[in-house]
């Protein structure tokens, strides 16, 4: 595509050089481009891509696109290059990429409805029961999420929650080009603040609850909340916006937002709600009840009594979307579960053991509440806390885990650069403090979970929490397979 057709509507503030020229690709790493390449510098949270200019440059860069003026680009230069880039200077070049990138892949999401999941749990599990709701409708549904990014037979391994908007758009158009009828997207927080999801035409927006979490980055969680309302606001009354306001933060959010407001909760009058919910191992049964389409009885083979809020909410959406009850319904049951989400792992012992992503204070004491209602015996609780990210938690899911459970192993998560044994310690100061005496430190992972497996008796339940679907662990720089469902199933085997 043609330079000029690409900045179609950006306001570039000063262009050096010819902008007929073709561009091959775009991208906003340094040492992914190559000959006939538009780089895009944007500052990042731990680098700044104007510093890669020159390496860009080095590498067949055609155009460069920064912050910069045409001057400053140049001195970034180690050496002349063959032939100078076509440079352009913007007032903000993450906006500006997001925008470029709807250009390149040709509006992806036109003929599309995008659905955008917000809030700090429930997510991943929602988009799920969403996309099989769908399904049950007879619509194509492609999900773009924290486990992986999936349309029909075709799944890409996700990184993060939500792509950067290049390989967001990048991903629409390979869900366009498999004739998706609707994406279901998994919004964070950081994509919010960043502005990933700036150019994303949302039909149904979805709030499902806001607790402490990546306060490393947001520093408050009013600015935490800010983050997340980013996606209501600024919103016609076209778009659908669907808010559990039994979170206290519901209620802000819909005086935020100008889009047709649907509620969903238990503890209040809402649009979407339930009645006669019954939890057990095999699963919940429900009445759901909508004042615009009625009532009907649901199956769900999730066993977190959280999980009914997720059903509301992905009932919600789907009434948004046209969807009848009877097909919610259908799509709901047909559901059989979430990978790393209250996941229970088969094994020879016949031990109930789950493995669950919560890692944050409140999604570990909803993850306990739920496993102390569905157990007659103890809760063994095995979990630990990632490095390089918010601290303050630490403590607090210390003292929820040592007041929810019988016995507690503290153990290493994702350590990254901090040293595991600070991590577990501020850790056991929640525990201690939580009055619980029954634990122990074990950094090594597969032995803590070997040894909560082998302490297990036949009505207990082995809780792993932290690292869910995750088939990796990140110590130092170093990234080794690790899946705690393999490893829990392989020890219950051998003990």
């Amino acid at each position: 595509m043609r330079l000029e057709q690409l900045i179609e509507g950006i306001n570039i503030k000063c262009l050096e050089g010819k902008s007929d020229v073709e561009i091959s690709h775009l991208n906003y790493h340094s040492r992914k481009i190559g000959p006939g390449d538009l780089f895009v510098a944007m500052k990042g949270y731990a680098q700044d891509g104007h510093d890669f200019i020159g390496d860009a440059v080095s590498r067949g860069a055609t155009a460069v696109l920064s912050e910069l003026a045409p001057d400053m680009v140049i001195q970034k230069l180690s050496r002349k290059p063959n032939q100078m880039p076509v440079v352009l200077q913007v007032s903000d070049s993450r906006k500006a990429l997001s925008r470029l990138a709807v250009a390149f892949y040709h509006t992806p999401f036109h003929n599309m409805n995008l659905i955008g999941i917000t809030g700090t749990n429930g997510k991943t599990t929602t988009s799920y029961l969403l996309e099989s709701i769908l399904l049950a409708a007879g619509r194509k549904p492609g999900v773009i999420g924290t486990v992986n990014h999936r349309i029909s037979s075709s799944v890409l391994k996700s990184s993060i929650t939500t792509p950067e908007s290049l390989d967001l758009m990048k991903i629409l158009r390979e869900m366009a080009d498999h004739s998706a009828t609707d994406v279901v997207m998994e919004v964070s927080s950081h994509a919010l603040d960043q502005g990933r999801v700036a150019d994303c035409p949302f039909r149904t927006v979805l709030f499902t609850n806001i607790t402490r979490d990546h306060l490393d980055y947001h520093h408050s969680m009013d600015a935490y909340f800010k983050a997340k309302s980013l996606l209501f606001t600024g919103l016609s009354d076209k778009v659908s916006a669907i808010i559990n306001i039994d979170d206290p933060r519901g209620a802000d959010l819909m005086a935020l937002t100008s889009a047709e407001v649907m509620t969903y909760g238990i503890n209040n009058s809402c649009d979407v709600t339930a009645k006669d919910v019954n939890v057990s191992r095999t699963g919940i049964s429900a009445r759901l009840i909508s004042k615009k389409m009625g009532e009907c009885d649901i199956r769900s083979s999730l066993i977190g009594n959280f999980d009914i809020y997720n059903i509301m909410a992905a009932a919600s959406a789907a009434i948004t979307l046209g969807v009848d009850l009877k097909t919610i319904a259908s799509g709901i049951e047909s559901m059989k579960g979430v990978p790393g989400r209250m996941e229970l792992v088969p094994n020879t012992r016949s031990l109930t053991i789950v493995v669950d992503y919560a890692h944050t204070p409140d999604a570990l004491e909803k993850a306990l509440e739920a496993a102390n209602q569905i157990t007659e015996g103890r809760i063994l609780t095995v979990f630990g806390c990632g490095g390089d990210r918010d601290r303050g938690k630490r403590n607090e899911m210390g003292r929820v885990a040592g007041k929810h459970s019988h016995k507690v192993f503290i153990t290493s998560d994702n350590p990254r650069s901090e040293d595991p044994i600070a991590i577990a310690e501020e850790i056991e100061k929640g525990v201690i403090a939580s009055g619980q005496k029954d634990y122990v430190v074990e950094l090594e992972r597969e032995m803590a979970i070997r040894m909560a497996v082998e302490s297990a008796l036949k009505n207990d339940l082995v809780l792993i929490a932290g690292k869910g679907h995750e088939d990796y662990q990140i110590i130092g720089n170093t990234r080794r397979d690790f899946d705690d469902r393999l490893v829990a199933a392989r020890v219950a085997s051998f003990s």
